[in-house]
């Protein structure tokens, strides 16, 4: 693989000739190369160890070491750093463990639940705001550049977080989280330009049959490892459902067998599967670190000194492999921006911010005429706002009432992340060997999913708290609910995206997937505001399995209602209306016109 990068870097910046003419001044339409796919993978690579080994691990856990250490318990105003209770957020005598924000004593498992729904938040108003812009002149690169290089600094900058600036640290979770968001979107925003510059697919227009690519065709085995035809199947799980799926016609998936589609879902499955690999290799020498460390003088300054230094590593990964695809991605321009009107190019910018909201309120309102689209939007509301509270939830239990060591909790990361690699696979084979529809196995992963708060709670029962085993009253319990976590996440993560494809209208692809995108980062900052109310009242992190278990079982009877053949009927009359009315094109996928 290493062989491969390198090679790319003595490729010359110019290979490949112009393929077709160009659709507006200024458009490169050289062939995408070996290089530039590589230069795709590589920020992958970088960012998704951020969110694994930051947002998903040590970051929850630093933010509420800091504030932990900063603390005072709430009854006897004791410094929580030297109280008895070590990582709880309660003492029996003395109360829980506060920190004052703007005048409140905030719990410090609050305050890190806290952070990350405003960071959340802020992410999905980021992503809205400037999703137009990645269309125009040189923005995608240059937008993909400064989210790299600001979320990767964001994390290096951690290492001079000190407690008495605590702070400090949650305004660089916001800032890191809105950059590792928005620089994925603008990441994928490139994947639909590669794949329409594939020489492959422009000879298979003359062509019929062609193969894939010849970058596909000339790959190694360390590529083709992520690339064989079967895991194509596994990743489009309807498409495999609608192949081998004993259930009628009636309910069959089309089969997305488009070149473009086969090539698009091939770089990207390889993307996903090469940064989670990236995430664990560094999350394993990140628990090296911790180790290593814990035996030094730092832990004695501060107990968030090791992972502050293990987020500076993370930082340095990120910011490298972002400095990678800068020298491996074309810029790909797109149209030139109109500014020769007063105000030039600002102007011309704030006018696509506003057209960003426009669109996407325009989008909205054809949603909501389509009946199962709107029941699937609420259902995935609501589901992706359960997956982003468990996630959060579960760090912070697993530190501040099982008391978990950094270690573990890094390991508990890795059994998560490899879980979910597996369920990604491993839940279109349940589905055909069952003949489940599509809906109903989104219903299943959800079923099992509700096992992890019900667990939790177990250990409210007075009985079960006396065996002290049961209920996660013990470290160990809270792995095996990691590889649930991780199985049933990939599951609802690969299934709720094929799904909603189907009930889309055909050729607006693109703008309720910004929609649908939407919808995710817009409600991921819900659940944990909740459970950090229930957190601040109680002063126990469990108390949020309440929460976590009503939010788990809300979307079911909205994915039962939900029929694909309805469903898709409607889309398909949406289409043809919006054609009628000249309202099919988009723009960066929104909407441009407002339905009749």
């Amino acid at each position: 693989m290493l062989s491969s990068v390198f090679a790319a870097f003595r490729s010359p910046a110019s290979e490949g000739v112009q393929q077709r003419p160009p659709r507006y001044a200024g458009e490169d339409t050289t062939a995408t190369s070996r290089r530039e796919i590589l230069g795709w993978y590589s920020y992958g690579i970088a960012a998704e160890v951020f969110a694994v080994c930051g947002v998903g691990s040590f970051l929850p856990l630093t933010l509420e070491q800091l504030a932990r250490e900063r603390g005072v318990l709430q009854t006897s105003r004791e410094s929580c750093a030297g109280a008895s209770s070590g990582n709880s957020t309660q003492d029996a005598a003395g109360g829980q463990c506060v920190v004052p924000i703007l005048g409140l004593e905030i719990n410090t498992a609050s305050f890190a639940m806290y952070t990350f729904s405003l960071a959340v938040l802020i992410q999905a108003l980021t992503l809205i705001s400037f999703s137009a812009l990645a269309d125009y002149e040189n923005n995608r690169k240059t937008l993909l550049m400064v989210f790299g290089f600001a979320g990767s600094i964001a994390s290096m900058l951690f290492v001079f977080i000190a407690p008495p600036v605590y702070i400090l640290g949650a305004i660089l979770v916001v800032v890191g989280v809105t950059c590792l968001g928005s620089s994925f979107v603008v990441l994928n925003s490139f994947l639909p330009v590669l794949v329409a510059n594939d020489h492959s697919l422009q000879d298979s227009k003359a062509n019929e049959g062609a193969e894939l690519s010849s970058f596909d065709r000339e790959e190694n085995s360390d590529w083709n490892a992520w690339g064989d035809n079967d895991s194509l199947d596994d990743l489009d799980p309807l498409n495999a459902q609608a192949q081998g799926s004993p259930e009628d016609g009636a309910h069959k998936a089309p089969s997305s067998s488009s070149p473009e589609l086969q090539l698009s879902t091939k770089i990207s499955s390889k993307g996903v599967g090469l940064g989670y690999c990236a995430a664990v290799f560094v999350q394993i020498i990140s628990i090296v670190m911790l180790i290593t460390l814990s035996k030094t003088s730092l832990a004695k300054v501060s107990a968030t000194l090791p992972m502050r230094f293990v987020l500076l590593l993370v930082g340095i990964w990120w910011a490298a492999f972002t400095f990678v695809s800068r020298h491996l991605l074309r810029a790909r321009p797109g149209p030139p921006l109109d500014v020769s009107t007063s105000g030039g190019k600002w102007r011309a910018w704030m006018g696509l911010v506003g057209f960003a909201w426009k669109s996407l309120w325009q989008t909205v309102k054809v949603a909501v005429k389509l009946r199962e689209v709107l029941l699937f939007l609420v259902a995935w509301f609501l589901i992706s706002d359960a997956l982003a509270t468990v996630s959060g939830t579960a760090i912070l239990f697993a530190r501040t009432e099982l008391h978990l060591s950094t270690p573990l909790v890094g390991l508990l990361s890795i059994t998560a992340t490899l879980s979910g690699m597996a369920g990604a696979f491993l839940w279109p084979h349940v589905s055909r060997y069952f003949g489940l529809q599509s809906n109903h196995t989104i219903i299943l992963c959800i079923a099992l999913f509700e096992l992890i708060p019900l667990y939790g709670l177990l250990a409210y029962i007075p009985f079960v708290q006396r065996w002290g085993v049961i209920g996660l009253q013990q470290p160990w319990e809270i792995f095996p609910l990691a590889v649930v976590h991780g199985v049933v996440g990939g599951g609802l993560a690969s299934y709720c995206r094929s799904f909603f494809g189907l009930l889309i209208p055909p050729g607006n692809e693109a703008a309720f997937y910004a929609l649908y995108a939407a919808t995710d980062k817009g409600s991921s900052f819900i659940g944990p505001a909740i459970v950090g109310v229930l957190v601040d009242a109680t002063g126990q992190v469990r108390s949020g399995f309440f929460v976590i278990a009503i939010l788990i079982l809300m979307p079911i009877p909205l994915v039962w209602m939900v029929n694909a053949d309805k469903g898709r009927n409607e889309g398909l009359a949406m289409a043809e209306t919006l054609k009628s009315h000249g309202q099919e094109e988009e723009a960066e996928g929104l909407l441009r016109n407002e339905t009749n």
